[in-house]
Order: C-alpha cells, then structure tokens, then sequence
C-alpha cells in the first residue's frame, strides 16, 4: 500500500494498515507532521491561550475586590516558545514514531500520477491499494487587485516576527474569529470582514453572541458586505467593500476564508478519480474514490475539515483497503470546537440544518446565566442550544456557547451518538457547578422553567 501525504491523516492510515500486516510506503513532501502540528491547531491554540491570559487581566476586575493586568512583553520570546513546542510534539508524535513499525517505510518525494501509474519522484512504484491523504491549503478569494497585493494567510500570520499595529482579516469562519480576537487581545488593532455573518455554519444566535463579544472588546466586525476591490496603499492595505463598511484600511490583511483540497497537479482526473468543485476529492462512504483499489481521507476530501476526522477516516479508508470494504465513515455526532472565547461547540444538526432538511423539530435555547457556573464565575456570555425531534424526544444536535464550553460537548456527542432522548438527558446527575451541568437544564428547558428550580433539585 502507499499512503500519499505525512501529515495526520496519512499517518493514522500507515499505521492502521501496518497492524493489519500491510507494507506501507508513506510518501510525504514537505515538513512532516502536516498542518495541524506544524501550522495549525497546535501553534495557533498556544497563542490563543497566551492571548487568553493577557485578556484574563484585564477580565479579572469583574470580581469585586480584583484589579490589575497583564501584557505581552515580547512577541518574539512568545513566538519562539510556540515554536519550540511545535518542534517538540512534531518530533514526538510523527518522526519519533516511525522506528516503531516495520512495516512503514517513509520515502521523502513528490507523488503523482501518469499513464495510469503512481510516480514518486521520478520512478514509479509498484504498489497495490492507494490512500490519498494530502491535506489542504489556504484558500484565496477572488477579489479584484488581490493579485497585487501582500497578504498573509494562517500559517504566515503564526510565523510573524512582529505584529502590526492593525489587521484586515477577510473570513469570518473558524480561522478568521480565532486568530482576528487573539491578535486584539494581543493589541492589534483588528477588523473582521465578512460576505455572510460570523460562523454561518452554526445557528444565528451564536453568530449574533459572538459579534457582540468580539466587538466588546474591541473588535470591529464588518458582516455581510461585498468585496469590490482590495489595493496596496502606502500605510498598508485597503478594502473597498459593498455595504456599511465602505473602506477598510489596515497594516495588514489576513485571508482566512477557508481552505482548498491539495488536490491540483497530481494527475488525479487523468487516472480517473472524480473531484468535487471545490477540489475535493469525491468517496463514498468507505472513502474508495471512483477508482477502485484507491482510498482518499482527510482534508483532500473537502470535507470535515477537522484533524481528528482526518484520523478517523483515515483509519477507516487504510481497514478498508487492507480487508475489504467492512466499515463506514459515520460523521452524524461529529463535535467541532471554535476556540474564541466564549467557546462554540457543536455536535449534530444545527436548527437550520435539521428544517431545511424537513425535520420536525423542537428546541431549547438557555441562556448561559441560568447556569449556576456562569454565575459563580460572573461570565455568563454565552447560551446552550439542543435540538430535538418533536416525534420521540431524541436528541438531533447542540451547540454549546460558554468560556469553558469546549470541554462540554463531547457529552451531547455520546447523548446524541446512543439515541438519547431530553428527558434521559434531563434526568442525568451532572455535577453541580460545571459548564456541563448547563446541558442537562437546557434539556429540562423544553418541559419546564428551569429559573423556578432550586439547586440541583432537577
């Protein structure tokens, strides 16, 4: 088998198949470890917890009695230790790794293929099942002048030797809140533009919390407006946009607008296999491609674009290549995290995905002060919102909007996953005084008023 790509998806797939007894050719290009470690999840969650506590300062002053605060002192020495970490868990949990199975070989080359064969390198291999693992890349929106104009994505903003004195983030998605609040709180002057509203893949009322939160802190938040035009001025950037931010000036522009399937360039089409429009490359779900005998996961699929998904399926596609077609890629209960603070987590269907799929729904929507841990820690931004179908009570999906509120979904994720209903999960011991505690009064919301309730008597 060859595995094409060494980043979490490609060796989640060689080391699953060399359990099985498989030989596995690993191919990666580049710096092993792929995004998440390198350029991704772990660099930027570093920073945002760093950017967390200089924030925690000035926050502190909500308990009476507290005051005081905290700066950054130097970029550089923060940036060299999130540096140092990525070094460390790359070491650890990718190059240390492979001695352990003899049955993976990592070969360092370009793959692609031509004339119907695999080619690494220069020279072909000679292999039998496939799993394409390439991970994805930045995405860049066709703005007019765009072309002409220097601008930074995700990985180049964490690798910045010094922050500028403002920031233009264009995207409003996952990436474009977590790293546009983490260098406000860092003291870069930001601004958020956006096409659609904030986190248009979760509910309304979440999108609309976060614009509040963000721009409380001094955030400005340009949603729903159209990009005319961008152009490099002498101070820096500027964007004309359609809508109620008509210029957009800054230092500098970060491009957070998603991200592309690795997927161009590598004779894929040629040899066969069907990509989606957005580059992504099409599997069913045993994560075979339109070619048989050839298996793609992760990133490259355009789809769940989440590190842990590109593990699981990735795992799934190598079980499947080496015993047959024995296991499906199931992604109802998938929890996805954004780490801005507060938190939004998320399992299941969304409101707005549950109807427009014609569901019959009904929801429960608390906000996060009828929680008693929000108000022990006088931080109630935020609400918990479950979905359920009005039939039988089952529990559809959630989303979770709370400080701590990442450490909270993996229980509706299980709630959901086993078929439970708002009753069950209303009548579940969760201890008192703890985020997760707000999923079992969001269940009793739909039957009753849980502001009438004493402590802990549901």
């Amino acid at each position: 088998m060859a595995v094409i790509g060494a980043g979490s998806a490609g060796f989640s797939a060689a080391i699953a198949a060399a359990d099985l007894g498989a030989k596995v050719a690993l191919v990666g290009h580049g710096t092993i470890g792929g995004t998440c470690v390198n350029v991704g999840c772990v660099p930027s969650k570093t920073l945002i917890r760093a950017a967390e506590a200089v924030h925690g300062g000035l926050a502190a002053a909500r308990f009476p009695g507290l005051g005081g605060a905290v700066q950054m002192d130097d970029w550089s020495v923060l940036a060299a230790s999130k540096d140092d970490l990525v070094t460390t868990l790359r070491q650890k949990k990718y190059v240390d790794l492979l001695p352990a199975y003899d049955g993976v070989s990592y070969i360092e080359g370009k793959a692609r293929f031509a004339d119907g064969a695999l080619i690494v390198g220069d020279a072909p291999m000679k292999v039998g099942k496939v799993i394409l693992a390439m991970g994805a890349h930045a995405a860049v929106p066709p703005i007019p002048g765009m072309d002409s104009v220097p601008y930074l994505t995700s990985t180049s903003a964490l690798a910045l030797d010094r922050l500028p004195k403002s920031l233009l983030v264009i995207g409003g998605g996952v990436i474009g809140v977590e790293l546009g609040q983490m260098f406000s709180r860092l003291g870069v002057d930001v601004t958020i533009c956006c096409r659609s509203r904030l986190l248009p893949e979760m509910d309304p009322e979440v999108s609309a919390a976060l614009k509040n939160y963000l721009e409380a802190e001094g955030v400005r938040v340009c949603a729903g407006v159209g990009y005319q035009r961008i152009a490099q001025t002498q101070s820096g950037v500027e964007l004309t946009c359609e809508g109620h931010c008509d210029t957009v000036a800054a230092e500098q522009v970060l491009i957070a607008t998603g991200r592309r399937p690795n997927s161009d360039g590598l004779g894929l089409e040629e040899r066969g296999i069907v990509l989606a429009r957005n580059g992504g490359i099409v599997v069913d779900d045993h994560l075979e491609t339109s070619v048989p005998g050839i298996y793609a996961a992760g990133d490259v699929t355009g789809r769940d674009q989440f590190v842990y998904m590109a593990a699981y399926g990735a795992k799934l596609a190598a079980r499947n290549a080496v015993t047959g077609n024995q296991y499906r890629y199931d992604n109802s209960s998938m929890p996805s995290v954004v780490f801005t603070d507060p938190q939004v987590a998320s399992a299941g269907l969304t409101e707005t995905t549950a109807r427009a799929q014609g569901l019959d729904i009904k929801v429960s929507l608390l906000p996060l002060d009828a929680v008693p841990r929000a108000l022990a820690a006088r931080d109630t931004r935020g609400l918990i919102k479950l979905i359920a179908d009005k039939a039988n009570d089952r529990l559809l999906g959630g989303q979770i909007m709370a400080p701590e509120g990442a450490d909270s979904i993996q229980t509706l994720v299980l709630a959901i996953k086993h078929g439970m209903t708002t009753l069950e999960l209303g009548a579940t011991i969760f201890p008192y005084l703890t985020t997760v505690e707000g999923l079992k009064l969001a269940a009793q919301t739909f039957d009753k008023d849980v502001a009438k309730l004493s402590c802990c008597a549901g």
